[in-house]
């Protein structure tokens, strides 16, 4: 796996650019920015509402994709609920360009899916039928037949529409990707995906973004207690409810 990032080296907020009164100047780990990607695979880890979703949906339009997901041909919009922090984020770049770029997100995957049908029809002349496909297969199909060698993916919670053994498919996946070349930041809370060998994982919280280990993270720590000692761990949440 690559030592350094190789279209994205680096992010930062330009704050002057950022309304007052907007709620992303109230999210603690932005204010911890710039962000310097030291791998080409890097994760966002942390609790909900800590910003790690806010900041790649900002880079991902940044760099010109759809806010509600696919690659830069994507161009509809279903509900606009993305914040205007893209407008202020800055992203460093190396001069190399990917062979192409992709945001995925579970939010608005179904979205994606509609859109790809009339997308696939215009540019290729046949039509892709993700609704034919279970959540999860359509999700794994995107991954194996959009995504590029020496691409650049951004993925939001990819593991909400996987069972476990999938999400192992897709870590096998994202890593024979970014072995050959492709950057990929990810925001997860699946200890199984945080385990992509060489993955540079940042936790976000209230009080700022630091980079830990594998075992450090709160996923991967919750997992192992419930795994190795569940019955003990069972008892103490129900004698508290």
């Amino acid at each position: 796996m690559a030592s350094n990032a190789h279209f994205i080296r680096s992010v930062r907020i330009l704050w002057d650019s950022v309304s007052r009164d907007s709620y992303v100047r109230e999210i603690g780990a932005l204010r911890s920015l710039p962000l310097a990607f030291t791998s080409n695979v890097t994760i966002f880890v942390g609790e909900n509402g800590t910003g790690k979703s806010t900041l790649l949906e900002a880079m991902a339009v940044a760099y010109g994709l759809n806010p509600e997901g696919g690659s830069r041909n994507y161009a509809f919009s279903t509900h606009d609920t993305h914040s205007d922090l893209h407008e202020a984020t800055f992203l460093e770049r190396n001069l190399g360009q990917p062979w192409g770029a992709y945001f995925l997100r579970a939010e608005s995957f179904y979205n994606v899916s509609s859109a790809s049908e009339e997308y696939d029809r215009w540019y290729w002349g046949k039509t892709r039928r993700l609704h034919e496909l279970s959540h999860g297969e359509a999700f794994m199909a995107v991954v194996e037949q959009d995504f590029r060698e020496n691409g650049l993916c951004f993925l939001d919670e990819p593991e909400a529409a996987l069972s476990v053994s999938r999400q192992l498919t897709l870590l096998l996946q994202l890593h024979r990707l970014a072995t050959h070349g492709a950057q990929l930041i990810i925001a997860t809370h699946s200890p199984v995906i945080m385990a992509l060998p060489g993955a540079q994982i940042l936790r976000f919280d209230e009080d700022g973004i630091e980079e830990v280990a594998y075992e450090d993270t709160e996923a991967w720590q919750t997992m192992s207690l419930f795994v190795n000692d569940r019955e003990r761990l069972l008892q103490r949440l129900l004698a508290d409810d």
